[in-house]
């Protein structure tokens, strides 16, 4: 199990809060009401926002920033809303959907690029992973890995897949592997308790 604390649990608590409230509002045709923002959410930051349908916990949309571009402020409101109606592989979320689909945030560290492209040197529930091959990029944040219970080199074949490119590619001389950290908050069901997931087997039900 691996740990990064850079956000407190009420800050990952918040973010899933903020998440499911502007989704609602942006669904609902209402001005996204006023946020009183924590001060951390000023910094420029990277997420991910993924919205899963309950009690299934199929994927229903996951979009978001792997680079800190945004304030984490904006980048969070864009993510949310982003994730319920611009996934391209899922219909627009609908109003009447928010009671049956949860929310999860990932709060992410800036990518860094690996200098030694070699399975071993990726840790399983502590890496999520970026590719860069030409015009192509894929990402997979790190719960993917866990989930699937890939090994090491099949996370990076899947990242490989997701960019539209054959697995394997990561040997070439000519991709570019990045490396980040997830701190990851989740409700247990629709507009219910959050909590702080942490990335070992037991913890995907």
């Amino acid at each position: 199990m691996y740990v990064v604390n850079r956000y407190t649990d009420e800050e990952g608590i918040f973010s899933v809060k903020v998440a499911r409230m502007v989704v609602e509002d942006y669904l609902n045709n209402r001005n996204i009401r006023k946020i009183d923002f924590l001060p951390k959410f000023e910094n420029k930051a990277g997420v991910f926002t993924t919205i899963n349908s309950y009690p299934s916990g199929e994927l229903r949309g996951c979009i978001g920033f792997p680079e800190p571009v945004y304030p984490l402020k904006d980048a969070l409101i864009k993510s949310a809303i982003y994730a319920a109606t611009e996934d391209p592989r899922f219909p627009p979320l609908r109003s009447n959907e928010l009671d049956k689909v949860t929310f999860e945030v990932s709060l992410l560290t800036v990518p860094e690029e690996m200098i030694d492209i070699k399975p071993e040197n990726i840790k399983i529930g502590r890496d999520g992973l970026i590719i860069k091959y030409g015009f192509y990029s894929g990402l997979l944040l790190p719960q993917v890995a866990v989930e699937e219970r890939l090994t090491s080199e099949e996370f990076l074949d899947m990242t490989c897949l997701k960019a539209g490119l054959s697995p394997g590619c990561w040997k070439n001389k000519y991709a570019k592997i990045y490396t980040f950290q997830a701190e990851i908050f989740r409700e247990e069901k629709p507009g219910g308790k959050i909590y702080r997931v942490y990335l070992d087997e037991s913890d995907f039900r």
